[in-house]
């Protein structure tokens, strides 16, 4: 099925050589879309030079730093305009190997509507986190899950493969969500369409090069909008147990 990896950049221009290349090992007939925030350390330039030489690269060059997902939005709207079948997230920092790709693809050829590539399901792994970072990954899924009650091991994973129809099914003008808190919204909604998911074992590795964008705005757009989606879910399971208390019974003769 025809890909595309949608790869967000801000100041990767030292971790993005590397995955490109990794990920075309793996699957070299994938196409790639970089979606740049305007990185001031170059790396909108070099992904322009290796568009130029690679036509399976695209860029897309976003004016301002918008956040994650943002630019994945961006990246998905561009993606819809052409003929892809299978539409992709992947992060340029080197964390998502490219040798799991396939993994994720075979699982949306087999039927899954969206495949998550994930850390929390049994084979997979986290490679070098510091106990810091495990624990708020455990935490914000049991949170999340708690919440809003997904049943997703890790709705906060960020390499992912969506059918195209899946895409097409979603309202995507309704995401607002900007850090990494996109990644639950785009859980929750594929689910509230009645769509499959399919979580994959596929390890997570610490970046080895540039910085992490992970701070506290983040964590905290996180904590905000669980909570307000899980008032409204229970808002909701309360109307329609009240909708069903208030519908007579009717007898049958």
């Amino acid at each position: 099925m025809k890909t595309l990896v949608v790869i967000p950049t801000y100041n990767e221009i030292e971790s993005l050589p590397h995955t490109l290349d990794r990920l075309f090992e793996w699957t070299p007939r994938a196409d790639v879309l970089i979606v740049d925030d305007g990185s001031p350390d170059g790396t909108g330039e070099y992904a322009d030079s290796r568009a130029e030489e690679d036509p399976r690269i695209h860029v897309l060059h976003n004016t301002r730093k918008g956040g994650l997902g943002a630019a994945y939005l961006a990246g998905f709207r561009w993606a819809l305009e052409g003929d892809w079948e299978i539409i992709c997230e992947m992060d340029a920092d080197g964390s998502h190997r490219g040798r799991d790709l396939p993994l994720l693809l075979r699982a949306v050829e087999d039927g899954a509507d969206l495949a998550i590539g994930s850390r929390w399901v049994p084979g997979g792994a986290i490679v070098n986190w510091p106990l810091r970072r495990h624990l708020l990954s455990r935490a914000a899924n049991v949170y999340a899950n708690a919440a809003i009650g997904m049943g997703v091991a890790d709705a906060t994973a960020g390499f992912r493969a969506f059918r195209r129809t899946t895409l097409e099914a979603l309202d995507l003008t309704g995401v607002q969500s900007a850090g990494y808190c996109f990644q639950i919204d785009m859980t929750r909604r594929v689910l509230a369409a009645g769509l499959t998911i399919a979580e994959v074992p596929t390890a997570f590795i610490e970046r080895e090069l540039g910085s992490s964008k992970m701070d506290g705005d983040i964590i905290t757009e996180a904590l905000t909008q669980v909570a307000r989606w899980g008032a409204q879910r229970r808002l909701q399971q309360v109307r329609e147990l009240l909708g069903r208390r208030r519908t007579p019974a009717h007898s049958g003769r």
